[in-house]
């Protein structure tokens, strides 16, 4: 958009029109969103106008002021000088967050952080925690099932400096949840079997799962990079269960050079029927280094879940 300040009248509006016809068609290019370019057309008194991106442009005024030879009014001349000086680009780095209800008792949350294009950011949620990457122009956006009615999310880059956003939900009533989450070179999968589903069969939920199943396993972080925190969640929608049963909950974790012979401290969440949130800090022990262990498989982290059919 270009702003034009001040305006000299000569000829009534006929001039004003080209001059800024002209800066429509040939005027510097559109800048992004975080900012824009102003130009500016000044008057100056008795000698003439200023108008960005036109130099050496002789105005005329249909005034007469000297006579021709045969007695006809010329027009006087004024002579444009060349601009002194650019504005430059404003840059909007204010960092905006928007949260909204979404289905299946989740929040879809949006940010906005036009100068920390592709940075990671720390996104954090009654308890919960986890790593997401902004795209090219400092844009996120992530659907998180949520662990509270009154849902608040901050968030948070490597500089401390982010901004919250908060929203309500609904239909957290209808679903129950258990989310793990850690950080590091590990990588750990919440597995589901529903009401009495093995390995491979419909009913066994986890992130990746292709079977047909009531339930749902998300992945929320960055895998395989580094310190970044992650968290997988299993959500089920108990309000609506059709029969009775259990589910039964288990972690895998799998063991590699980076990660083998030691310690991992992770967390458990955990909102069930009763509608209270609770957490647990929890030390894994993986196996030792040339164990020719893949994966450590943990079946008495969770308590099984309980459903009755509505």
């Amino acid at each position: 958009m270009f702003v034009v300040r001040n305006y000299v009248t000569m000829g009534g509006t006929v001039f004003c029109a080209l001059a800024i016809g002209y800066l429509m068609q040939n005027g510097s290019a559109a800048q992004p969103d975080t900012g824009e370019t102003r130009h500016a057309m000044a008057a100056t008194s008795g000698e003439g106008a200023v108008i960005a991106g036109l130099q050496g442009i002789v105005l005329t005024s249909s005034s007469p002021s000297r006579d021709s030879g045969d007695g006809a009014a010329l027009p006087t001349r004024r002579t444009v000088r060349p601009e002194q000086s650019q504005a430059k680009p404003q840059v909007n780095c204010a960092i905006s967050a928007r949260a909204f209800a979404a289905p299946n008792a989740s929040a879809r949350l949006t940010v906005k952080a036009p100068c920390n294009g592709d940075q990671a950011v720390e996104l954090h949620h009654s308890g919960m925690t986890f790593t997401g990457m902004t795209d090219a122009r400092g844009n996120l956006d992530v659907t998180i099932p949520a662990l509270s009615e009154y849902a608040i999310f901050l968030v948070s880059f490597d500089d401390k400096v982010g901004t919250a956003a908060t929203t309500h939900i609904p239909d957290i009533a209808e679903f129950e949840r258990i989310a793990l989450q850690w950080h590091g070179d590990t990588d750990l999968q919440l597995h589901a079997l529903e009401f009495g589903a093995g390995y491979g069969q419909a009913g066994h939920v986890w992130a990746n799962s292709e079977t047909d199943s009531t339930g749902q396993v998300v992945h929320l972080g960055l895998a395989d990079a580094g310190q970044a925190k992650n968290v997988e969640l299993y959500s089920f929608p108990a309000g609506s269960a059709d029969q009775s049963g259990t589910v039964a909950l288990t972690v895998e974790a799998e063991v590699t050079e980076a990660n083998c012979g030691r310690d991992l401290s992770v967390q458990s969440l955990e909102l069930r029927s009763d509608r209270r949130l609770r957490s647990r800090d929890l030390t894994l022990t993986l196996p030792d280094c040339g164990s020719g262990n893949d994966f450590l498989v943990l079946n008495n982290l969770f308590q099984d879940l309980t459903i009755a059919a509505k």
